[in-house]
Protein backbone atom coordinates (compact mmCIF):
# COMPACT_ATOMS: atom_id res chain seq x y z
CA UNK A 1 0.00 0.00 0.00
CA UNK A 2 1.31 3.56 -0.79
CA UNK A 3 2.01 5.55 1.91
CA UNK A 4 -0.03 8.28 2.02
CA UNK A 5 2.35 11.46 0.84
CA UNK A 6 0.56 13.69 4.37
CA UNK A 7 -1.11 12.75 7.85
CA UNK A 8 -5.32 11.85 7.18
CA UNK A 9 -7.37 13.11 8.96
CA UNK A 10 -10.93 11.54 9.99
CA UNK A 11 -13.73 13.50 10.47
CA UNK A 12 -17.10 12.23 11.36
CA UNK A 13 -20.20 13.67 10.51
CA UNK A 14 -20.95 13.87 7.10
CA UNK A 15 -22.78 17.34 6.91
CA UNK A 16 -21.58 20.31 5.33
CA UNK A 17 -19.26 21.72 7.78
CA UNK A 18 -17.65 18.22 6.57
CA UNK A 19 -17.84 19.16 3.14
CA UNK A 20 -16.46 22.60 3.68
CA UNK A 21 -13.13 21.29 5.13
CA UNK A 22 -12.70 19.26 2.01
CA UNK A 23 -11.35 22.06 -0.43
CA UNK A 24 -8.94 23.61 2.41
CA UNK A 25 -7.84 20.25 2.90
CA UNK A 26 -7.48 19.19 -0.92
CA UNK A 27 -5.33 22.67 -1.13
CA UNK A 28 -3.30 21.77 1.52
CA UNK A 29 -2.65 17.95 0.15
CA UNK A 30 -4.82 16.49 3.66
CA UNK A 31 -6.49 13.44 3.25
CA UNK A 32 -9.45 13.18 4.75
CA UNK A 33 -11.66 10.09 5.88
CA UNK A 34 -15.44 10.63 6.26
CA UNK A 35 -17.93 8.87 8.83
CA UNK A 36 -20.99 9.66 7.09
CA UNK A 37 -24.38 8.80 8.60
CA UNK A 38 -25.65 7.63 5.03
CA UNK A 39 -24.91 7.46 1.33
CA UNK A 40 -24.97 10.36 -0.43
CA UNK A 41 -24.99 13.04 2.07
CA UNK A 42 -23.59 16.15 2.31
CA UNK A 43 -19.72 15.43 2.68
CA UNK A 44 -20.13 12.10 1.22
CA UNK A 45 -20.51 14.00 -2.37
CA UNK A 46 -16.98 15.59 -1.60
CA UNK A 47 -14.91 13.24 0.40
CA UNK A 48 -14.01 10.00 -1.95
CA UNK A 49 -12.43 7.82 1.27
CA UNK A 50 -15.58 7.44 3.49
CA UNK A 51 -17.52 4.52 5.38
CA UNK A 52 -21.16 4.86 6.18
CA UNK A 53 -21.70 4.26 9.53
CA UNK A 54 -22.91 5.34 13.53
CA UNK A 55 -20.90 7.64 15.30
CA UNK A 56 -22.68 6.16 18.27
CA UNK A 57 -20.79 2.49 18.00
CA UNK A 58 -17.27 2.48 19.26
CA UNK A 59 -16.35 -0.38 16.79
CA UNK A 60 -17.28 1.99 13.85
CA UNK A 61 -15.70 4.67 15.37
CA UNK A 62 -12.07 2.69 15.29
CA UNK A 63 -12.86 1.24 11.95
CA UNK A 64 -12.80 4.58 10.23
CA UNK A 65 -10.10 6.02 12.20
CA UNK A 66 -7.29 3.43 11.90
CA UNK A 67 -4.28 4.25 10.76
CA UNK A 68 -5.55 8.40 11.02
CA UNK A 69 -3.00 10.60 12.75
CA UNK A 70 -6.11 12.96 14.14
CA UNK A 71 -9.81 12.62 14.21
CA UNK A 72 -12.25 15.37 14.73
CA UNK A 73 -15.80 16.33 14.07
CA UNK A 74 -18.50 17.93 11.93
CA UNK A 75 -21.11 17.91 14.49
CA UNK A 76 -20.63 17.47 19.07
CA UNK A 77 -22.90 14.44 19.42
CA UNK A 78 -20.36 11.24 19.55
CA UNK A 79 -20.74 9.81 23.02
CA UNK A 80 -17.37 11.87 25.51
CA UNK A 81 -16.94 7.99 26.94
CA UNK A 82 -15.89 6.66 22.73
CA UNK A 83 -13.67 9.48 22.46
CA UNK A 84 -11.95 8.90 25.78
CA UNK A 85 -11.64 5.11 24.73
CA UNK A 86 -10.05 6.62 21.20
CA UNK A 87 -7.47 8.76 23.13
CA UNK A 88 -6.53 6.15 25.52
CA UNK A 89 -5.88 4.07 22.23
CA UNK A 90 -3.20 7.25 20.89
CA UNK A 91 -5.15 8.52 18.98
CA UNK A 92 -5.23 12.27 18.32
CA UNK A 93 -9.08 13.34 19.38
CA UNK A 94 -9.28 17.01 18.30
CA UNK A 95 -10.73 18.66 20.13
CA UNK A 96 -10.27 16.29 23.23
CA UNK A 97 -13.26 14.93 25.23
CA UNK A 98 -12.31 16.90 27.87
CA UNK A 99 -12.71 19.94 26.25
CA UNK A 100 -15.91 18.67 24.18
CA UNK A 101 -17.75 17.87 26.63
CA UNK A 102 -18.34 21.74 27.80
CA UNK A 103 -19.94 22.08 23.93
CA UNK A 104 -21.72 18.86 24.27
CA UNK A 105 -23.32 19.46 28.04
CA UNK A 106 -24.86 22.84 28.98
CA UNK A 107 -24.76 22.22 32.46
CA UNK A 108 -21.23 21.34 32.61
CA UNK A 109 -20.57 24.15 30.06
CA UNK A 110 -21.81 26.88 32.27
CA UNK A 111 -20.82 25.22 35.55
CA UNK A 112 -16.68 25.90 33.82
CA UNK A 113 -17.75 29.27 33.03
CA UNK A 114 -18.74 30.13 36.16
CA UNK A 115 -15.28 28.87 37.66
CA UNK A 116 -13.88 30.58 35.08
CA UNK A 117 -15.51 33.91 35.81
CA UNK A 118 -17.17 34.22 32.54
CA UNK A 119 -20.04 36.52 31.94
CA UNK A 120 -23.14 34.20 32.05
CA UNK A 121 -26.51 34.50 32.06
CA UNK A 122 -28.28 33.51 35.35
CA UNK A 123 -28.66 29.57 35.24
CA UNK A 124 -29.43 26.55 37.76
CA UNK A 125 -30.42 23.20 36.81
CA UNK A 126 -34.18 22.69 37.25
CA UNK A 127 -35.43 19.28 38.14
CA UNK A 128 -39.21 20.12 38.71
CA UNK A 129 -41.91 22.60 38.09
CA UNK A 130 -41.24 23.73 41.72
CA UNK A 131 -37.56 24.24 40.55
CA UNK A 132 -38.66 26.88 37.79
CA UNK A 133 -41.01 28.56 39.78
CA UNK A 134 -38.54 28.75 42.43
CA UNK A 135 -36.19 30.15 39.52
CA UNK A 136 -38.54 32.85 38.31
CA UNK A 137 -40.41 33.09 35.16
CA UNK A 138 -39.86 34.28 32.40
CA UNK A 139 -36.93 31.92 31.95
CA UNK A 140 -35.33 29.64 29.13
CA UNK A 141 -35.05 25.88 29.29
CA UNK A 142 -32.80 23.93 27.52
CA UNK A 143 -32.30 20.25 27.64
CA UNK A 144 -28.53 20.09 29.03
CA UNK A 145 -27.55 17.71 25.54
CA UNK A 146 -29.03 17.24 21.98
CA UNK A 147 -30.06 20.81 20.93
CA UNK A 148 -28.85 22.45 18.33
CA UNK A 149 -30.65 25.19 16.00
CA UNK A 150 -33.40 26.28 18.39
CA UNK A 151 -34.21 22.62 19.21
CA UNK A 152 -34.18 21.94 22.96
CA UNK A 153 -34.88 24.81 23.74
CA UNK A 154 -38.15 26.90 25.22
CA UNK A 155 -38.67 30.18 26.50
CA UNK A 156 -41.31 29.54 28.99
CA UNK A 157 -43.71 32.64 30.67
CA UNK A 158 -45.88 30.56 33.40
CA UNK A 159 -46.06 27.33 34.81
CA UNK A 160 -48.19 25.31 32.10
CA UNK A 161 -45.41 26.44 29.42
CA UNK A 162 -42.71 23.73 31.16
CA UNK A 163 -44.12 20.40 30.74
CA UNK A 164 -42.56 20.30 26.85
CA UNK A 165 -39.20 20.43 27.83
CA UNK A 166 -39.76 18.13 30.89
CA UNK A 167 -40.94 15.43 28.69
CA UNK A 168 -38.01 15.88 26.11
CA UNK A 169 -35.65 15.74 28.88
CA UNK A 170 -36.79 12.35 30.36
CA UNK A 171 -37.29 10.28 27.15
CA UNK A 172 -33.56 11.91 26.64
CA UNK A 173 -32.71 11.25 29.13
CA UNK A 174 -30.59 14.30 30.37
CA UNK A 175 -31.54 16.66 32.71
CA UNK A 176 -33.21 20.70 32.30
CA UNK A 177 -30.99 23.99 32.14
CA UNK A 178 -33.21 27.11 33.21
CA UNK A 179 -31.68 30.47 32.15
CA UNK A 180 -32.82 34.11 32.59
CA UNK A 181 -34.52 35.72 29.53
CA UNK A 182 -31.72 38.11 28.69
CA UNK A 183 -32.98 41.34 27.23
CA UNK A 184 -30.52 41.67 24.63
CA UNK A 185 -29.70 44.33 21.92
CA UNK A 186 -28.10 41.59 19.55
CA UNK A 187 -26.33 38.40 19.07
CA UNK A 188 -23.25 38.41 18.18
CA UNK A 189 -20.42 35.70 18.11
CA UNK A 190 -16.36 35.77 19.03
CA UNK A 191 -14.69 32.71 16.80
CA UNK A 192 -11.38 31.80 17.27
CA UNK A 193 -8.82 28.91 16.38
CA UNK A 194 -6.49 27.06 18.61
CA UNK A 195 -3.74 24.51 18.41
CA UNK A 196 -2.30 21.93 20.43
CA UNK A 197 0.82 24.14 20.67
CA UNK A 198 -1.41 27.00 22.37
CA UNK A 199 -1.05 29.57 19.02
CA UNK A 200 -4.30 31.02 18.81
CA UNK A 201 -5.83 33.59 16.06
CA UNK A 202 -9.08 35.69 17.26
CA UNK A 203 -11.47 36.33 14.22
CA UNK A 204 -13.40 39.94 14.26
CA UNK A 205 -16.40 39.73 16.37
CA UNK A 206 -19.49 39.32 14.06
CA UNK A 207 -23.05 39.97 14.98
CA UNK A 208 -25.68 37.35 13.62
CA UNK A 209 -29.56 37.42 13.47
CA UNK A 210 -31.56 34.25 13.67
CA UNK A 211 -34.23 33.04 12.20
CA UNK A 212 -36.66 30.73 13.78
CA UNK A 213 -33.78 29.54 16.06
CA UNK A 214 -31.62 29.05 13.06
CA UNK A 215 -28.35 31.16 12.24
CA UNK A 216 -30.03 33.87 8.92
CA UNK A 217 -27.74 36.41 8.52
CA UNK A 218 -23.97 37.48 9.61
CA UNK A 219 -22.08 40.87 9.15
CA UNK A 220 -18.34 40.48 9.63
CA UNK A 221 -17.47 42.77 11.57
CA UNK A 222 -20.34 43.76 14.08
CA UNK A 223 -21.23 47.19 12.55
CA UNK A 224 -21.36 49.45 16.06
CA UNK A 225 -19.70 47.39 18.17
CA UNK A 226 -17.87 49.29 21.08
CA UNK A 227 -14.26 48.77 20.51
CA UNK A 228 -13.63 47.96 24.28
CA UNK A 229 -16.48 45.22 24.02
CA UNK A 230 -15.28 43.77 20.86
CA UNK A 231 -11.63 43.69 22.68
CA UNK A 232 -13.97 41.91 25.63
CA UNK A 233 -15.20 39.37 23.63
CA UNK A 234 -12.04 38.05 22.14
CA UNK A 235 -10.89 37.80 25.21
CA UNK A 236 -13.54 35.55 26.52
CA UNK A 237 -13.42 33.39 23.64
CA UNK A 238 -9.43 33.06 24.15
CA UNK A 239 -9.82 32.88 28.12
CA UNK A 240 -12.22 29.67 27.34
CA UNK A 241 -9.95 27.96 24.53
CA UNK A 242 -6.86 28.35 26.89
CA UNK A 243 -8.98 27.03 29.90
CA UNK A 244 -10.68 23.70 28.59
CA UNK A 245 -7.79 23.20 26.40
CA UNK A 246 -9.48 23.75 22.68
CA UNK A 247 -8.15 22.50 19.44
CA UNK A 248 -9.46 23.57 16.45
CA UNK A 249 -12.21 26.05 16.09
CA UNK A 250 -13.92 27.85 18.99
CA UNK A 251 -17.62 29.55 18.51
CA UNK A 252 -18.59 31.59 21.34
CA UNK A 253 -21.85 32.86 20.63
CA UNK A 254 -22.59 35.47 23.30
CA UNK A 255 -25.80 38.43 23.74
CA UNK A 256 -24.54 42.25 23.60
CA UNK A 257 -27.44 43.48 26.25
CA UNK A 258 -29.38 46.72 26.31
CA UNK A 259 -27.17 47.84 29.00
CA UNK A 260 -23.85 47.38 27.40
CA UNK A 261 -22.38 43.92 28.26
CA UNK A 262 -21.98 40.63 26.96
CA UNK A 263 -22.75 37.23 27.96
CA UNK A 264 -21.89 34.01 26.70
CA UNK A 265 -25.21 31.97 25.29
CA UNK A 266 -23.51 28.88 23.65
CA UNK A 267 -20.51 27.29 22.49
CA UNK A 268 -19.29 25.22 19.24
CA UNK A 269 -16.10 23.31 19.21
CA UNK A 270 -15.73 22.89 15.36
CA UNK A 271 -16.53 25.36 12.23
CA UNK A 272 -19.40 27.64 12.85
CA UNK A 273 -21.94 29.01 10.52
CA UNK A 274 -21.01 32.74 12.13
CA UNK A 275 -17.86 32.26 10.88
CA UNK A 276 -18.64 30.98 7.11
CA UNK A 277 -17.96 34.20 5.79
CA UNK A 278 -14.32 34.17 6.49
CA UNK A 279 -14.36 31.04 3.12
CA UNK A 280 -14.51 34.60 0.77
CA UNK A 281 -14.11 37.38 3.71
CA UNK A 282 -10.64 36.50 5.67
CA UNK A 283 -7.55 35.62 4.84
CA UNK A 284 -7.67 31.83 6.05
CA UNK A 285 -10.77 30.53 6.18
CA UNK A 286 -12.20 28.77 9.82
CA UNK A 287 -12.10 25.63 8.13
CA UNK A 288 -8.35 25.75 6.86
CA UNK A 289 -7.62 26.81 10.44
CA UNK A 290 -9.55 24.15 12.01
CA UNK A 291 -7.30 21.30 9.70
CA UNK A 292 -4.07 23.18 10.61
CA UNK A 293 -5.42 23.73 14.40
CA UNK A 294 -5.74 19.69 14.19
CA UNK A 295 -3.02 19.03 12.70
CA UNK A 296 -0.75 21.26 14.88
CA UNK A 297 0.25 23.48 12.22
CA UNK A 298 0.70 26.98 11.96
CA UNK A 299 -1.86 29.03 12.03
CA UNK A 300 -3.15 31.37 9.11
CA UNK A 301 -3.55 35.12 9.33
CA UNK A 302 -8.02 35.33 10.63
CA UNK A 303 -7.44 39.00 8.88
CA UNK A 304 -10.36 40.49 6.91
CA UNK A 305 -9.63 40.90 3.37
CA UNK A 306 -12.73 43.52 3.33
CA UNK A 307 -14.27 46.40 5.02
CA UNK A 308 -17.71 44.70 5.22
CA UNK A 309 -18.46 41.16 4.45
CA UNK A 310 -21.93 39.60 5.19
CA UNK A 311 -23.22 35.97 5.00
CA UNK A 312 -27.20 34.95 4.51
CA UNK A 313 -27.89 31.43 4.49
CA UNK A 314 -30.20 30.23 2.03
CA UNK A 315 -32.85 27.87 4.06
CA UNK A 316 -35.47 25.63 2.67
CA UNK A 317 -38.91 27.42 2.01
CA UNK A 318 -42.71 26.27 2.65
CA UNK A 319 -42.82 24.87 -0.78
CA UNK A 320 -40.39 23.48 -3.37
CA UNK A 321 -40.46 26.84 -5.39
CA UNK A 322 -36.92 27.35 -4.22
CA UNK A 323 -34.10 27.34 -7.54
CA UNK A 324 -30.79 26.03 -6.47
CA UNK A 325 -28.76 25.09 -9.35
CA UNK A 326 -31.43 26.69 -11.82
CA UNK A 327 -30.94 29.99 -9.46
CA UNK A 328 -27.24 30.46 -10.89
CA UNK A 329 -28.08 32.15 -14.14
CA UNK A 330 -29.99 35.09 -12.44
CA UNK A 331 -27.64 35.74 -9.55
CA UNK A 332 -24.38 35.41 -10.68
CA UNK A 333 -25.04 37.77 -13.82
CA UNK A 334 -27.00 40.36 -11.29
CA UNK A 335 -24.30 40.18 -8.82
CA UNK A 336 -20.31 38.98 -10.40
CA UNK A 337 -18.56 39.36 -7.41
CA UNK A 338 -21.63 37.19 -5.34
CA UNK A 339 -19.76 34.24 -3.65
CA UNK A 340 -22.26 30.92 -3.29
CA UNK A 341 -22.17 27.82 -1.38
CA UNK A 342 -24.47 25.27 -2.02
CA UNK A 343 -24.21 21.53 0.07
CA UNK A 344 -26.15 19.80 -2.25
CA UNK A 345 -29.18 19.03 -0.11
CA UNK A 346 -32.46 18.74 -1.09
CA UNK A 347 -34.57 21.93 -0.40
CA UNK A 348 -37.19 21.08 2.39
CA UNK A 349 -38.60 23.76 5.30
CA UNK A 350 -36.27 25.46 7.24
CA UNK A 351 -33.43 23.11 6.37
CA UNK A 352 -29.60 24.77 5.47
CA UNK A 353 -29.14 24.00 2.16
CA UNK A 354 -26.50 26.51 1.31
CA UNK A 355 -24.89 30.26 1.80
CA UNK A 356 -23.81 33.13 -0.05
CA UNK A 357 -21.05 35.54 0.32
CA UNK A 358 -20.72 39.22 -0.33
CA UNK A 359 -17.80 42.20 0.26
CA UNK A 360 -16.83 45.27 -0.22
CA UNK A 361 -16.72 48.83 1.42
CA UNK A 362 -20.20 49.52 1.21
CA UNK A 363 -22.52 47.24 4.20
CA UNK A 364 -25.81 48.42 2.69
CA UNK A 365 -24.58 47.32 -0.78
CA UNK A 366 -23.64 43.99 0.71
CA UNK A 367 -26.74 43.24 3.05
CA UNK A 368 -29.07 43.80 -0.59
CA UNK A 369 -26.96 41.74 -2.95
CA UNK A 370 -26.88 38.80 -0.26
CA UNK A 371 -30.25 39.16 0.49
CA UNK A 372 -31.29 39.65 -3.02
CA UNK A 373 -29.25 36.52 -3.78
CA UNK A 374 -30.43 34.37 -0.89
CA UNK A 375 -34.20 35.50 -1.39
CA UNK A 376 -33.70 34.43 -5.15
CA UNK A 377 -32.04 30.57 -4.63
CA UNK A 378 -34.99 30.28 -1.76
CA UNK A 379 -37.98 31.08 -4.23
CA UNK A 380 -39.05 34.19 -2.38
CA UNK A 381 -38.53 36.73 -5.48
CA UNK A 382 -40.25 35.85 -8.87
CA UNK A 383 -38.30 34.92 -12.08
CA UNK A 384 -38.71 38.07 -13.67
CA UNK A 385 -35.20 39.24 -14.80
CA UNK A 386 -33.66 42.84 -13.48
Amino acid sequence: MTKPLAPTVAVIGGGQLARMMAEPAAALGIPLRLLAEAEGVSAAQVICDQQVGDYRDLDTLRQVTEGCTAVTFDHEHVPTEHLKALANAGLAVRPGPSALVHAQDKGVMRAKLAELGVPCPRNAIVTSLADVEAFGFPAVLKTTRGGYDGKGVWVVREPADCAEAFAAAEAAAVEVLAEELVDFRRELSALVARSPSGQAAAYPVVASTQLDGICHEVIAPAPDLDRDLAVQAQEVALTIAGALDVTGVLAVELFETNDGRILVNELAMRPHNTGHWTQDGAVTSQFENHLRAVLDLPLGSPAPRATWTVMVNILGGDTDAGRLYDGYPHAMARDPQLRVHLYGKEMRPGRKVGHVNTYGDDLDDCLERARHAAAWFRGDLGNESE
